[in-house]
């Protein structure tokens, strides 16, 4: 079904948010954008990074879901809960590690991004690529990624002994081809 990939390039991203209104002005979202804006180091740069849902191959949110409303389709694509089976029980928002889904407290259920399924179904792009700027999020053939970026597509991740590998891709520097992440790395040392 899908000839294109989505593809996040930080070091493209200028933080400034179009991306999150177009978001919210996807169908299927009922005006909630789902996806942010980071700051990567905020006290010393002010780098941004578009936050969207990777599609892991085995979504750690579906697997942690106790009313199991949490779908994976036959695409990769992992969808926001099935509005009758959801328990707002914030299981799912704990374990992603990329920090992807949002329990919306108003309606009562799991919200992320589906990667604008009721577009890609239909050949479209997501909302987010079509007004991205920058071009810090593309949802283009593999190709055109291979011969217009120097950096290397990677779709696998490592969060300490959990190795998790994704639909979707960031944009690492030629010759990485996995993303360690630590969070050791990102804690504020406490004393001395």
């Amino acid at each position: 079904m899908f000839g294109n990939g989505f593809f996040i390039d930080p070091s493209r991203c200028i933080g400034c948010q179009a991306c999150v209104g177009a978001c919210a002005e996807c169908e299927s979202h009922r005006g909630h954008s789902m996806i942010h804006v980071d700051y990567v180091d905020r006290a010393s740069s002010i780098a941004t990074v578009p936050t969207v849902c990777m599609h892991c191959e085995n979504p750690t949110c579906a697997q942690v879901c106790p009313a199991d409303a949490i779908r994976q389709d036959e695409d990769g694509v992992v969808h926001s809960s099935l509005k009758p089976r959801c328990v707002a029980c914030s299981n799912c928002v704990l374990a992603c590690p990329f920090g992807v889904p949002n329990v919306l407290v108003q309606i009562e259920q799991m919200m992320k991004c589906d990667l604008c399924f009721d577009r890609t179904s239909v050949g479209k792009k997501p909302m987010c690529a079509t007004v991205c700027p920058s071009q810090a999020l593309s949802y283009v053939p593999p190709e055109e990624i291979a011969r217009t970026r120097r950096e290397t597509p990677v779709n696998t991740f490592v969060f300490g002994r959990q190795t998790v590998r994704t639909m979707n891709f960031m944009m690492a520097p030629t010759g990485l081809d996995r993303i360690e992440v630590d969070v050791v790395d990102y804690m504020w040392e406490v004393g001395g």
